[in-house]
């Protein structure tokens, strides 16, 4: 694997398609995941490992991001990356940059309430790295569900030529969603951190159950001690809910001074599978 700074550098490397993981460092196994499963598409794999500034709001934690290059490195070597992409600022905000993409509504729905302009920033750094490394595929993570419904009506509404590969969520033992953010965790927070994919179990368990009303799946949630952001039921789609289709179920909440984002999908073709999958997170 190769650390490049540069387009060019990647450019030169890549031998075949190209299939992209766009992330801001602090790599970790749900990172790793999502290498894997671009490595699994043959050609050339490559992961940016960039920090966005125009994603994080006034009140944000982007000087306290974590950055571990040569950790990221390490990981993503591992995992099968052939390129690390590492622009600095300049690079991928050249002077004169004066473009952004208004990825539409859903934009100021959910996190985007109280992260005014974060997903325009996500878009636009988005499409600007497609610009510079030029993948047929990127692989986003489902544990960021709006990012994800986001970033396929971005690629299609501008007819980008980039599919967009969904990834399965990877948990840890606990059952928290894989995040960089956890990291800010400490032992007593992170007991509380917790609840939240509990409490998506007791939903997924409802639903398993029968239950199909919004009222109910939403009440089934244990959220004591939570510092609620929102918990909404949605069609997977993230358009209004409808009992006969598959829903999402979405939370955003604060453990202390770290927001944690986390969901769950209900479909119902297979009721019972994401009780299952989430029960399987059980600490031994």
């Amino acid at each position: 694997m190769i650390v490049a700074r540069s387009a060019e550098e990647v450019r030169a490397a890549v031998a075949g398609p190209v299939a992209f993981v766009p992330t801001m460092g602090a790599l970790h196994e749900g990172h790793a995941s999502l290498i894997r499963i671009a490595a699994g598409y043959g050609g050339t794999v490559v992961v940016s490992d960039f920090v966005n500034p125009t994603q994080f709001g006034p009140h944000e934690d982007f000087e306290r991001y974590p950055r571990d290059l040569d950790g990221d490195a390490a990981i993503a070597a591992a995992a099968g990356a052939d390129v690390l992409y590492a622009p600095e600022v300049a690079e991928v905000y050249p002077e004169g940059f004066a473009t952004t993409v208004d990825p539409g509504p859903l934009a100021d729905q959910l996190c985007g309430r109280s992260r005014p302009g974060h997903f325009a920033g996500v878009a636009t750094v988005v499409v600007r790295l497609y610009g510079l490394v030029r993948p047929t595929r990127a692989v986003f993570g489902r544990k960021d569900y709006q990012q994800l419904v986001l970033m396929q009506r971005v690629a299609r509404d501008l007819a980008l030529g980039v599919e967009v590969v969904p990834a399965p969520t990877i948990r840890e033992a606990d059952g928290l969603a894989m995040s960089s953010r956890n990291r800010y965790l400490d032992a007593d927070e992170r007991r509380l951190a917790a609840r939240v994919p509990a409490a998506l179990r007791a939903a997924a368990e409802a639903y398993a159950d029968g239950a199909r009303d919004a009222d109910g799946l939403l009440a089934a949630p244990d959220l004591e001690g939570l510092e609620l952001e929102y918990l909404e039921l949605r069609a997977a789609d993230l358009g209004p809910h409808d009992p006969d289709r598959a829903a999402v179920l979405l939370i955003a909440c604060r453990v202390g001074a770290t927001r944690l984002i986390d969901n769950v999908v209900l479909d119902p073709a297979h009721p019972d599978r994401a009780a299952l999958e989430l029960a399987a997170k059980e600490p031994a």
